[in-house]
């Protein structure tokens, strides 16, 4: 929670949004959060999700910068 910079409050609803998704686990032996195998897949799913779309980001601004040129080009001074 302090590593995170999140309160108590966020903190638990979060959790229990995790939770609920069966993206993890409590333990009670251990009394600790564990993540699950669709925690896991989850994660590795949103890792991908966020390269492909720092990418798709990275294109699609030299897209623009390209049209920006082009629109420069044709217009009339």
């Amino acid at each position: 929670m302090y590593q995170a910079n999140l309160s108590y409050k966020v903190l638990t609803k979060y959790l229990t949004e995790v939770s609920e998704a069966s993206l993890i686990n409590f333990e009670l032996e251990n009394q600790c959060y564990v993540l699950t195998a669709k925690g896991r897949e989850f994660l590795e799913a949103y890792r991908e999700y966020s390269r492909d779309n720092r990418h798709l980001e990275k294109r699609l601004n030299e897209i623009n910068g390209k049209k920006k040129i082009l629109e420069e080009l044709c217009s009339s001074e």
